[in-house]
Order: structure tokens, then C-alpha cells, then sequence
């Protein structure tokens, strides 16, 4: 609209310029080779216009006319483009179909032309590698990693032709590499990680997941979750090392996931450990309520070097805020047991006794009839100690293990440990506790005698006990 407005502009005013010339008439005279010419101006000007017009069209004639062999060639190789190009796709095409062959031939007409296109080096390397040819898979790869546009894919082509080899080192070379050049690359970052638990180097596994967390390649609470399980990890690694920065690691930890059973545990042994047993207490009552667990319990009873009814009653003040969870009756019977209080044991745990009781509960109630001299109660629990549910315990990937692990034995992935039942039957448990062996007491009819060792089943994979 603008370009009409002013071409009719232009128009107007050209017209006026015209009728103003006309208003005012004039001659030219003109002297050339002995003649004299007489023009008004008007025609003047239109001759001067006519004349410019007439040189400009014969200079781009002229113009056109040298330009040609140029266009010619242009055209030749805007040809010979195209052709390279849909050569590039059909290689492409038949990459992705496993025609090695066609692959390789499209590749050698595309990279006639297209010189150092990073898609004819890509379809190159996938042609070599449906040849099964590695050594020119890696060159062509090598070569990417050469110009500053294609590095990171040629790592990770590097990458993976060496995991693909088994040459793990090489491929950790390359994926720390692009990590190095861009840290929100999936790939890179997850093998970086990957390698950094294989290696159970767990702090600088942290650092990795945290950044993962700021890149977007989980969400920040995965990111913490994991943050927090490989921050304990680490502290417990170096627990009996180098308690300062266990405790560093440990605070860390609870921070970033105040439910995580095995941080908060560590962080109240180091901080009573250090003279600081009221932080402790606030860390041990904060987790509690999120996550009651015996750990908790076990590490709040020896906070102080006292007679076992202190501990009693400070596990019970801990349990007080879940009274009715398992893992709080449990630990506070073992106090109870332990401060010689087994009729108050045998309260506490009477709730837990009508829908079949695990085997631990079952083993606690052996415990304190025989404590209270009931050697034939006691027996009996035994007894039915063998046939009832597994207790719970560490599970990472469906594998037991008696310590609290952050890394799956199975994938190597960052699981951190369940504190739940292995598995959802009934199977034959080993107990700790053993009897008081008394010769007067004589079991009821019929009843086996419990050993103080039992055998696995044949289905059972077993648990990983602690040293």
C-alpha cells in the first residue's frame, strides 16, 4: 500500500513539473559539427530523459550478455547440488532400510559435492558400520571431532562404537568429554553418571545429578532424592575416615531429604558423637514423624551413656509420634526388654499379635518370656516364629541386603534401599535371638524344638548380612 501511495506520488508529481514547464516556454540552442539545432526546453528534457533511459537498457543488455557464462556455470552446479542432495537422501533412506551397498555409493556421489557436510559424514559413518567396517566407523567419527559444528556428535559416535566394543574406558573418555563441551546433553551426563557409581565415587556423582536438576533432565525433586542418597552414601563411606566431612555430607543429606532414614541416622550418631546431643534429638524427631524406623529408635536410646530405663524413656517420647506404627512398638519392646520391663513389652507388642506377626515381633515376644522365666511361651514363639512373614529390611531392585544401600546391585542405577518385606509369603526365617536352654522346661506335645540356627529353604536367595 505504502509503494502505491508513493509511485502515485511520483506520478503527480511529475505532472506538475510538466505543466509548470509548460506554463514557461523556452529554447535550447544547440552548436555541434556546424549545425545549429533549436529546441524549446521541454523537448529538451524529454530527449536528455529518452537518451539515459536508451543507455541504461544497451548497459544491462551488455551486462546480461558477459553475465551469461557465469549463470551457465552457476546453474551447472546449483544442478549438481540438487543431485548430491537427493543422493544424501537416498543414502539416508537407505541407511535406515540396512542397505549397505546403496548407502555407501549415495554417500560417494554426495560427498563428490558436498564437501564437509556433517550429513554426509553421519551417512558415511552409518555405512561403514552396516559393513561391520569399525576402523573406518572411528575414522570418520575421529574426524568430526576435528571441526567445532560437529565435535559433539562425533563423541558421541566415539562414544558409542567403543561401548559397543566393550572398550568402557574409552567410552567414559568420550562421554566426559561432551560432558565437558555441554553438560545438558542426556547422554553424555547419564554416562558420566554412570560411571562415577561404577566407580563409587559418589560425591562427584551428587554434583553430576544436582546438575541434571538445573538442566532439566529430571524434575528437582527426583534431583534431591538422589542428591540426598548419594550424599549418605558418601558420608558413610568415610564415617570412620574422616568424621568432620561425614558430618558435612550427612547435614547435606537431611536437608535435601529430611525422610531419608539412613542421613538422618548418621547425622544424629555424628552430631552426639561431637558433644551435640539436642541437635540430634531434633534431627532424629523430625524424620520419625516422616519415616518411623527402629535405626531411629537404636541411635536416640544411646544418646547419652545412661542405664537402659533412660533410653526407655527417651525411645518412648521418640515413638509417641507415631504410637501406633510397627517400627515404633518394635523398637520401643526391644527398650522395654532391655530395661527389664516385660510386662510393659508385652503391651506395647500386643497389638501387633492377632494378624500374623513377622518373625522379628514373633523372635521380640520369645525374648521376653524367656526374660520373664516363661521358657515354654517363650518356645512357642519360637515355634511360630518359623512360619510367620519376613521382617522387613532393606530392598534395592528386589535384593535384600542387611545395610541400607543408594545404588542397585542389579542395573547399577540410583535406587536407594526400601525398608520393607523381601517378599509377600511366608518363608522359614533366621532368627537372632537363642533361647535360655533349661532342662526342666519341656516343650508341648508335638512341638519341634527351634535350633538355634536355621536353614534356608531351596527358593530362598538369602539376605546379605552385615559383618
Amino acid at each position: 500500500m505504502l509503494t502505491l501511495l508513493w509511485r502515485l506520488a511520483l506520478l503527480v508529481a511529475a505532472g506538475l513539473g510538466i505543466m509548470w514547464l509548460a506554463d514557461r516556454p523556452g529554447t535550447v540552442n544547440i552548436l555541434w559539427l556546424g549545425k545549429e539545432i533549436h529546441l524549446s526546453v521541454l523537448m529538451g528534457l524529454i530527449i536528455i530523459v529518452v537518451s539515459f533511459a536508451a543507455i541504461y537498457v544497451v548497459l544491462r543488455i551488455i551486462n546480461r550478455i558477459w553475465r551469461v557464462p557465469s549463470d551457465v556455470r552457476g546453474s551447472l552446479r546449483e544442478r549438481k547440488t540438487r543431485k548430491a542432495y537427493e543422493s544424501l537422501s537416498r543414502g539416508i533412506i537407505a541407511a535406515g532400510a540396512g542397505d549397505a551397498q546403496a548407502a555407501q555409493r549415495h554417500a560417494a556421489l554426495a560427498g563428490d559435492t558436498l564437501h564437509g557436510n556433517p550429513l554426509v559424514k553421519l551417512l558415511g559413518a552409518q555405512a561403514a558400520q552396516l559393513r561391520g567396517d569399525r576402523d573406518e566407523v572411528r575414522r570418520v567419527f575421529e574426524t568430526m571431532t576435528g571441526h567445532s559444528d560437529t565435535e559433539l556428535l562425533g563423541l558421541r559416535g566415539l562414544f558409542a562404537h567403543a561401548r559397543d566394543n566393550g572398550d568402557w574406558h574409552a567410552a567414559r573418555l568420550h562421554a566426559e568429554a561432551a560432558h565437558a563441551k555441554n553438560n545438558r546433553l542426556p547422554w553424555a551426563s547419564a554416562a558420566v553418571l554412570q560411571s562415577l557409581l561404577a566407580h563409587k565415587d559418589f560425591e562427584a556423582a551428587a554434583r553430576n545429578v544436582a546438575q541434571q536438576g538445573k538442566s532439566g533432565l529430571m524434575t528437582k525433586a527426583e534431583a534431591a532424592r538422589k542428591q540426598a542418597a548419594l550424599l549418605t552414601a558418601a558420608a558413610l563411606a568415610v564415617e570412620d575416615s574422616n568424621k568432620p566431612h561425614a558430618l558435612e555430607l550427612a547435614a547435606s543429606a537431611h536437608g535435601l531429604d529430611m525422610s531419608l532414614v539412613p542421613a538422618a541416622a548418621l547425622l544424629a550418631r555424628l552430631q552426639s558423637a561431637g558433644g551435640h546431643p539436642r541437635k540430634a534429638w531434633k534431627v532424629l524427631r523430625s524424620t520419625y514423624a516422616l519415616s518411623p524406623h527402629r535405626e531411629l529408635a537404636a541411635v536416640v536410646a544411646h544418646l547419652h551413656d545412661d542405664e537402659p530405663e533412660k533410653q526407655y524413656e527417651r525411645v518412648r517420647d521418640l515413638t509417641s509420634a507415631e504410637p501406633s506404627s510397627l517400627e515404633g512398638r518394635y523398637a520401643l519392646a526391644q527398650a522395654a526388654v532391655a530395661a527389664d520391663r516385660h510386662q510393659a513389652a508385652r503391651e506395647i507388642l500386643a497389638p501387633l499379635l492377632d494378624n500374623q506377626p513377622p518373625a522379628g515381633i514373633c523372635a521380640l515376644m520369645a525374648e521376653v518370656e524367656d526374660a520373664a522365666g516363661e521358657a515354654v511361651k517363650s518356645h512357642s514363639w519360637l515355634t511360630r516364629a518359623l512360619a510367620a512373614p519376613r521382617d522387613p529390611v532393606w530392598v534395592s531392585d528386589g535384593v535384600a541386603s542387611a545395610r541400607w544401600v543408594a545404588v542397585s546391585p542389579v542395573t547399577g542405577e540410583i535406587v536407594p534401599a526400601e525398608w520393607k518385606a523381601p517378599f509377600e509369603q511366608p518363608v522359614q526365617a533366621k532368627l537372632g535371638f537363642h533361647p535360655r536352654v533349661d532342662s526342666a522346661a519341656k516343650s508341648p506335645a508335638g512341638a519341634p524344638t527351634p535350633t538355634a540356627a536355621l536353614p534356608r529353604p531351596p527358593d530362598d536367595p538369602g539376605v546379605e548380612q552385615s559383618s
